[in-house]
């Protein structure tokens, strides 16, 4: 989706000005509209459904099939907005939330790449309970809708690739029981019953359907790029998460993506949507496009010759509203033209509005329904923020602890140096796709907890780090310090939706800030990495100045206080690494683009992701290390063993 930056600006307008209005319709204190049949809440979703379209205009129709529908104020129905956004918190990079001065926040936590690396489903599902009680509490006051276009359900199948970090990683299997989980958790449905029929908390979404990878790599764009994919890998790689994401999580909703699937866009493909999504796995919700989907591929690769052949061919392909205005604007048109049928149309707003049937929209007052209790107070709990820090905490990947350099010991330790640019990152820390956090705890004020000086000197100004005038004074803060934590890695500025890596180095002058520290102190020191992706840390595993080495990804808004608990031993680390951690040269020799997984040795192609790739790694996927020693011993048994055998009737 097109993420849109939120400044420090917008952030205060945001809270300054009110903002809320309710979001329901047939009022029940209202005569003109309680007794239409799509309020009668004894009749059948469906049935409601299809009453509610027979009484629209196809000018009314058209606008409901976009994200920002329109009210219907003949029959009650209030304007909708339909794209919300809830990947690890409520978050208001979409337009359907907002903060003010009533709910100013919400709890953020740790982005979905470290959530996953602690390979907890149990976790997975409480985060998606907590973010829609969150969600729920916000619609009640006012400030939200019901239908969250999260979770990204996408495979991490190439170490450059930006987005990244708002997937469970480079496993199928281990990102399809992320997706189950958490979509069940946020709908609080799934269990057991039938699921067709059962009352929903939110809506969530599985996106980016299917084999979406490349944001902008060397020029290829996400809106132009072909992913040619063999047959093979896009059902063991890419659909798996997918699939059970409708099967067995009953999301409510599938979004098909900006790229072609061997030549077809994905938003257009009658064998991808209505073939498989609807007709294969049984999808019980509605189809919707990425943001301005069919716009691009109308304007962008000239798929089609006119704007309403554009509208026409995704809707008879099954896709069911528009994240953009294109259908709005020419569906109208294309159905007088005869280029598709009203029928077609009538069918979309049903999977639609059944939907917003089972959230309750159409039942009246929220407030005297299911979660109708819950407002202002149920967000940004102490019982949430607490959860913030334990789902951090779990995800934390320990590398390398070389010499027993961690856990550090605050007995022994009193002055501790922090170096690095993101020793004191906060905003870098609730990655993307993120709202406004309730608080923030850096590494610097996490770690200030435990030691009774602590000295931190960035070495950059920046994590791009093109400036090594600064590295001197972290170097003389080093040689002074008990201890060192050296806080590195990336940040949105390197690797985010629309930017890709190019190179799997730290950026600028980072090794040289790590390797200069290192060589000034005669003690080991504590490599924090806080990235998405994977880093070519040979530099790291060749200076034996470098103890303990931990993998952080984006720890969210209690980030400090985990990765100190981690540090000084109040937590044994227990996360896995996600991802493969390969070497520099693997991108030298791979191009984002080859989509292929297996290894081919004819064509020099090492493989991709641990199932496949057959060349040398730093650490490997589900590598990871604890505090915890063990001793084993070998037992004998004896040749003979008698049994007493007693008849009990």
């Amino acid at each position: 989706m097109k993420n849109h930056f939120l400044f420090p600006l917008l952030f205060s307008l945001l809270l300054a000005t009110p903002h809320s209005t309710q979001q329901y319709a047939c009022n029940k204190n209202d005569p003109n509209t309680s007794s239409f049949s799509f309020c009668n809440t004894s009749l059948s979703y469906t049935d409601r459904a299809k009453d509610l379209v027979s009484r629209l205009t196809l000018q009314e129709k058209v606008q409901q099939l976009v994200n920002k529908a329109t009210g219907i104020s003949r029959l009650g129905v209030p304007a909708y907005e339909w794209w919300s956004e809830a990947l690890h918190g409520v978050s208001n990079t979409g337009p359907g939330v907002h903060f003010n001065a009533t709910v100013p926040a919400a709890t953020s936590f740790p982005a979905v790449i470290l959530s996953a690396a602690s390979f907890n489903a149990s976790l997975w599902y409480e985060l998606g309970r907590i973010v829609s009680t969150e969600a729920r509490a916000m619609y009640n006051a006012g400030l939200a809708g019901l239908t969250y276009w999260s979770p990204n359900v996408n495979v991490f199948r190439d170490p450059r690739w930006g987005r990244g970090q708002e997937t469970p990683g480079e496993d199928p299997l281990v990102v399809s029981k992320y997706a189950v989980n958490y979509v069940r958790g946020l709908q609080e449905v799934g269990q057991e019953g039938n699921f067709s029929n059962e009352k929903l908390k939110v809506s969530t979404c599985c996106k980016h359907y299917t084999a979406y990878d490349v944001d902008n790599w060397k020029g290829v764009d996400r809106f132009h790029f072909d992913a040619k994919v063999t047959l093979q890998d896009l059902e063991d790689t890419f659909q798996p998460p997918f699939k059970r994401c409708v099967e067995e999580g009953h999301v409510t909703s599938v979004m098909c993506s900006y790229n072609r699937v061997n030549g077809v866009p994905t938003c257009a493909d009658p064998n991808l949507l209505q073939g498989v999504i609807r007709g294969q796995w049984g999808l019980d919700g509605y189809i919707v496009s990425d943001c301005d989907s069919i716009e691009v591929y109308y304007n962008s690769i000239h798929y089609t010759a006119t704007p309403e052949d554009a509208v026409a061919l995704a809707l008879k392909a099954g896709l069911n509203m528009n994240c953009g205005d294109y259908l709005g604007k020419y569906t109208e048109n294309a159905v007088n033209l005869k280029k598709v049928e009203e029928s077609v149309v009538d069918q979309a707003l049903i999977y639609n509005y059944i939907v917003l049937m089972r959230l309750g929209f159409f039942d009246g007052d929220p407030k005297l329904l299911p979660f109708g209790k819950l407002g202002p107070s149920d967000i940004c709990t102490n019982d949430h923020q607490l959860f913030a820090v334990e789902a951090a905490k779990q995800g934390i990947v320990l590398l390398d602890n070389n010499n027993g350099a961690l856990p550090l010991s605050r007995n022994t330790i009193k002055n501790l140096a922090i170096i690095g640019p993101n020793g004191n990152a906060t905003g870098a820390m609730i990655s993307i796709y993120a709202g406004v956090p309730c608080r923030y705890t850096s590494p610097l004020q996490g770690l200030q907890k435990y030691v009774p000086t602590v000295t931190y000197e960035p070495g950059c100004s920046n994590v791009g780090c093109s400036d090594a005038s600064q590295i001197e004074a972290a170097v003389k803060a080093a040689a002074a310090a008990d201890a060192v934590v050296l806080v590195v890695g990336l940040d949105q500025s390197i690797e985010r939706e629309g930017v890709d890596r190019v190179n799997l180095t730290l950026p600028g002058f980072q090794e040289k800030l790590v390797m200069d520290v290192a060589n000034a102190t005669n003690r080991s020191i504590v490599l924090v990495i806080m990235s998405a992706s994977p880093i070519d840390v040979s530099f790291a595993k060749k200076n034996s100045k470098i103890g303990g080495v931990l993998w952080v990804g984006y720890p969210g808004q209690a980030g400090g206080d985990a990765i100190a608990q981690v540090i000084f031993g109040d937590y044994n680390p227990g996360g896995r690494s996600p991802f493969t951690w390969y070497p520099q040269e693997y991108v030298d020799q791979v191009p984002m683009t080859d989509m292929n997984m297996r290894a081919n040795a004819t064509r020099n192609f090492p493989g991709r992701t641990y199932r496949f790739y057959n060349g040398k790694s730093f650490y490997e996927f589900g590598h990871g290390l604890s505090y915890s020693t063990f001793s084993k011993s070998i037992i004998s048994a004896p040749s003979n063993v008698s049994i007493k055998v007693t008849s009990l009737s």
